[in-house]
């Protein structure tokens, strides 16, 4: 068993962007690792390097043909008409960029090598996961490849019998539903904005099952988050008995986000992780959305430290702030003046409030159907 958490990461994430028009322009892993080194979280004995997944590995999810037109299109800088038509490359949404196949065959190394870790009990992040839209035969909502799939493939192949899947991003986990459908083994909690792309997850879709997604209105706040946790995921997990949890901590559900209108603090995503750590002997904690560089930075970093037993610091170092205040948001007007306070300290103002009432008919009912 793991003695201490697992960090996996790697360099490939500095400096790769999507292009200066695309939300994915921002740096997220790469701030990750060095606000955590900075504040002493990360020592080189915590640190993995992610490899990078073959083609072949890549197969088990996704069909050999898109695999082959993602590489072509990296290799060449650009992509056919036809294979822009079949599997959505070079897309606005899905651009050619230099690192189109490696980086999210990245992800999907970083995710396998988590499972292989964790095949004894422990704890891993990987901030680079968490690309959960990726579909079998095309790449769609910014996922070239669903690493998600990838890591419950993997933590099954290593030996868990019962794996619980939560995904608290802004948006649906369309692409983990369609792998994870009619699979006993496999239970997905999701809970995300409603009519919010890609305007799936509806409370009554199942996935044969396998899903209980929860669809929460704009302006989701801490408290009725909290409600979510304590009434809808906790006995979800309870009743299904996980020997492995798979958590995506997308950061686009904060309230600075420009991609949605949920107004999360992060101290909701530390309250999930932190709940939620001592309920599996396996458990993986991955990234997934985020457009803000200051919220998902901060965000990120942050749920380094609750798994590793670290309160945010009130106040960061100079050299942590500097980390933060190098940082550019250019093309948005979040980036004009960012507030003091996102240079100051990791952890947001809390922002509770009112429980609505139909979030507590919603998660009754989820509540009915267990």
């Amino acid at each position: 068993m793991l003695q201490r958490p697992i960090f996996i990461g790697s360099e490939i994430y500095r400096g790769s962007s999507y292009g200066g028009l695309h939300p994915l322009r921002v740096p997220r892993v790469s701030t990750v690792m060095d606000l955590s080194r900075s504040l002493g979280w990360l020592p080189e004995n915590q640190y993995r390097t992610s490899p990078r997944a073959k083609p072949k590995a890549l197969w088990e999810f996704h069909t050999p043909a898109y695999i082959s037109a993602l590489a072509r299109a990296e290799r060449r800088g650009q992509v056919s008409d036809e294979d822009r038509a079949q599997f959505d490359l070079g897309s606005h949404s899905n651009p050619v960029f230099g690192e189109m196949f490696r980086r999210p065959a990245t992800g999907v190394g970083g995710v396998m090598l988590a499972a292989e870790l964790l095949k004894d009990g422990g704890i891993v992040h990987v901030p680079g996961g968490g690309t959960h839209h990726g579909m079998p035969d095309r790449a769609n909502g910014f996922c070239y490849l669903n690493d998600p799939v990838f890591a419950i493939k993997a933590l099954q192949h290593h030996g868990a019998s019962r794996v619980v899947y939560v995904d608290i991003d802004a948006h649906h986990p369309d692409g983990v539903e369609v792998g994870l459908s009619g699979d006993p083994s496999v239970r997905m909690i999701s809970i995300h904005e409603e009519n919010r792309w890609p305007f799936t997850g509806r409370i009554d879709e199942t996935a044969q099952g396998s899903a209980y997604n929860l669809p929460v209105m704009r302006g989701l706040n801490d408290s009725e988050m909290r409600i979510a946790l304590q009434e809808l995921i906790v006995p979800l997990i309870e009743n299904f008995e996980p020997d492995a949890i798979v958590v995506q901590c997308g950061s686009d559900a904060i309230e600075e986000d420009p991609l949605s209108r949920m107004s999360l603090s992060n101290n909701a995503h530390a309250e999930v992780v932190r709940t939620l750590m001592p309920m599996a002997t396996r458990f993986m904690v991955l990234g997934g959305g985020g457009y803000n560089p200051w919220s998902v930075g901060r965000c990120w970093t942050r749920i380094w430290g609750t798994l590793n037993g670290f309160d945010a610091p009130v106040i960061l170092s100079d050299d942590s702030a500097q980390i933060l205040r190098a940082l550019k948001f250019e093309g948005n007007s979040r980036g004009r003046n960012p507030p003091e306070h996102w240079f100051a300290t990791l952890a947001d103002r809390p922002n509770e409030g009112l429980v609505r009432n139909e979030i507590r008919a919603r998660i009754e009912i989820l509540r009915a159907r267990v």
